[in-house]
């Protein structure tokens, strides 16, 4: 396993670079990625936290991760790069984005899906949690950050008259 920390969200797909509010890669919102390395420690954790937040909210619905142990000894084994002070659900995720194509016997990981879904492929799965995530990525975007821009917004033509 690399031992470099993981020092952004950033998975090298960003999409704020095409005028996206939401990145499609690593979900953060476009402000958040241009001022990534201008933010404090207390600021970043709260967006990792936002992300983890919503993520788990995603993967819960699909999986059960029933041996974290195992999973993170996978994980490990395969150098697949994870956060461990976040969520096993987290590290889920990165075990199916990274491996949706070899993986066989989810069991082996330490995790099984949900009945409801327990006849997805793993690519098809990946996609669809990826397509939430950024879905709830979006709509926490319109309905906590966007009003308070376009407030500002407002207020800072009516101090300029």
């Amino acid at each position: 396993m690399s031992n470099q920390r993981i020092k952004t969200p950033c998975v090298g797909l960003c999409s704020t670079v095409y005028g996206d509010l939401v990145c499609r890669g690593c979900k953060r919102f476009h402000h958040e990625v241009i001022n990534w390395n201008g933010y404090s420690d207390e600021e970043k954790y709260a967006v990792w936290l936002r992300l983890e937040v919503l993520l788990v909210q995603v993967m819960t619905a699909k999986l059960e991760v029933f041996d974290d142990v195992r999973l993170r000894r996978q994980l490990e084994q395969r150098q697949i790069r994870f956060v461990p002070q976040q969520s096993p659900y987290c590290w889920a995720y990165q075990l199916i984005a990274r491996g949706a194509r070899a993986i066989h016997q989810l069991e082996a990981y330490g995790m099984v899906l949900l009945p409801e879904f327990r006849d997805w492929t793993l690519p098809s799965l990946r996609d669809a949690i990826d397509r939430e995530f950024f879905l709830l990525s979006e709509a926490h975007y319109q309905r906590y950050i966007a009003p308070k821009f376009l407030l500002e917004g407002l207020q800072s033509r009516t101090q300029s008259r």
